[in-house]
């Protein structure tokens, strides 16, 4: 029988597990590091440690498969947005690299994640980009995706913004974050966690299915788009989610 889990709020209950006091993320936090020592241990430990670790550890913990990873190549040499169910608190930080491959994507996080102490850089060289705590902060946050972007990077966003481990389903999400594709007219895809019965254990076999591209309109204005692509992408990742067909945890509205 599956565990239970109660919510009120599908919008913004969370369901990590995970509490620390959040460090301050505002106009003089440092996105991109110009250092050529940083680049380089960047480089070492995304590429010789974490990449294969990733491979290795989501392939013995989830018997994994992605589905459909051939769209990317339609822009393998441009600048895309992927968007995400938000449903494991390790697999979420790593299948975008497994399913990008050899491409670095770079995945919008909350400031909780890099707020642990002592792991701020190491976190940030493996491609977080996390939201600003302070208003302030934002110009520098929206200059950094359109960098990554820019220099043909993956952007991963979870627009269901909390996480819910191992839910089914796709909660509702709105349309904020699709402003940055709708701006700089690029492609999208929705990338969708699905979960199976394993042939041994709990832990359920996972299914990734990527859709897309989709694009913004001409001759829709930037709002509408946002709108457009945001329908596109839920359109897609509720049909896919069809295909989850074992439930670790159930989660029940709290009257």
């Amino acid at each position: 029988m599956p565990e239970v889990y109660y919510y009120t709020d599908p919008l913004h209950d969370e369901f990590s597990g995970i509490t620390k006091k959040t460090i301050t993320v505002d106009k003089n936090f440092k996105y991109i590091s110009r250092n050529p020592l940083w680049r380089l241990v960047s480089f070492f430990i995304y590429r010789v440690i974490i990449t294969p670790w990733a491979y290795l550890h989501c392939k013995c913990k989830f018997k994994y498969k992605i589905v459909n990873r051939q769209a990317f190549k339609q822009h393998k040499h441009d600048g895309y947005f992927v968007y995400s169910n938000h449903t494991l608190m390790g697999g979420d930080a790593f299948f975008p690299s497994i399913a990008n491959a050899p491409r670095k994507p770079y995945i919008v996080v909350n400031a909780d994640n890099v707020s642990t102490k002592g792991t701020k850089n190491f976190i940030m060289m493996l491609g977080a980009i996390p939201i600003p705590t302070k208003l302030n902060g934002m110009p520098k946050f929206i200059s950094t995706i359109k960098t990554r972007w820019a220099h043909k990077h993956p952007i991963y966003i979870y627009p269901e913004a909390h996480l819910w481990p191992y839910y089914t389903g796709i909660r509702p999400f709105e349309a904020t974050s699709f402003k940055y594709p709708a701006e700089l007219d690029s492609p999208v895809y929705a990338s969708t966690t699905t979960f199976q019965k394993p042939k041994r254990g709990r832990v359920p076999k996972v299914t990734i299915y990527i859709d897309g591209p989709f694009y913004p309109d001409p001759n829709l204005s930037v709002k509408e788009n946002q709108q457009k692509l945001r329908n596109e992408v839920y359109q897609a990742m509720v049909e896919r989610s069809k295909n989850s067909t074992y439930e670790v945890i159930r989660y029940e509205r709290k009257n």
